[in-house]
């Protein structure tokens, strides 16, 4: 157990940790970047003709230091919501995220991304623009960059399109958040032939922040508060004190460390 753990004792259905993981209540992108960074700097664009609004991404100071951050985004009003596909990325989100992650190595800037997204957007043009291509090449790059680089799920962490944005060195979960392959009604559809069955699905599938991290597929839990600054003091706190062990490493066991934690599963 890493220093700095912070754990919901309260014992959570896993149906009633993925309701609260979609609640309507949870803490939006913009709130969270604007309680954990200053002088935020978004950068836009893939540099291949695209950007997509489902990412946020850019340079901000944390603790009066430079990083890069890259946050998924589900919008507020209904506009947004639908021009982010409720903060499923396309292509162009994951292909900028890289770009910047690319940037932040060059600059030797540790890189935090927030996610909080059902999946990659699954719609005809994203797969004709190289959905797959561009999460695989996410996947790849990160694992030979040489900054640090973690990442905290505070709401649905689904499958591919989330894991492309967290597979760094350290990956954090709220305690209202889930993690998984697909969504609960999506396994209860292949293996039941029945969605109404996505509690009983929920539960079989380990999604909950304590049975991954019993596993070792995250490192810590993050206790969720209802005051979104206590939220952010506690999400401060982890940061801090793993992104200060990280940048003490050399960059050969870095990378040494980051790609045995992903060959163990």
């Amino acid at each position: 157990m890493k220093e700095g753990l912070i754990i919901n004792r309260q014992k959570k259905t896993a149906a009633k940790i993925v309701a609260g993981a979609r609640s309507s209540q949870k803490i939006t992108t913009p709130a969270l970047l604007a309680n954990l960074f200053d002088d935020l700097m978004i950068l836009k664009g893939d540099r291949v003709g695209g950007e997509d609004p489902a990412i946020i991404g850019g340079i901000a100071l944390f603790n009066n230091q430079p990083v890069t951050v890259i946050a998924t985004n589900k919008g507020t009003t209904l506009e947004e919501r639908m021009a982010c596909h409720f903060g499923c990325p396309e292509p162009a989100g994951y292909r900028k995220a890289l770009r910047l992650m690319k940037e932040a190595e060059k600059f030797k800037r540790p890189i935090i991304t927030l996610v909080n997204t059902a999946g990659a957007y699954p719609g005809a043009h994203a797969e004709a623009t190289g959905q797959g291509m561009a999460i695989a090449n996410n996947l790849y790059e990160i694992s030979t960059l040489k900054t640090p680089m973690i990442s905290v799920i505070f709401g649905e962490g689904g499958s591919g399109g989330a894991l492309a944005l967290a597979c760094g060195d350290q990956v954090w979960m709220t305690t209202e958040s889930m993690y998984s392959i697909l969504s609960p009604e999506g396994f209860a559809s292949i293996l039941w032939k029945d969605s109404q069955r996505a509690d009983e699905a929920a539960a079989i599938m380990q999604l909950t922040p304590q049975s991954l991290q019993d596993a070792g597929v995250i490192e810590g839990i993050i206790q969720e508060e209802p005051d979104e600054h206590l939220f952010c003091q506690n999400i401060t706190t982890v940061l801090t004190e793993q992104l200060n062990q990280l940048q003490q490493l050399p960059v050969e066991t870095l990378l040494a460390n980051r790609q045995a934690r992903f060959r163990q599963f």
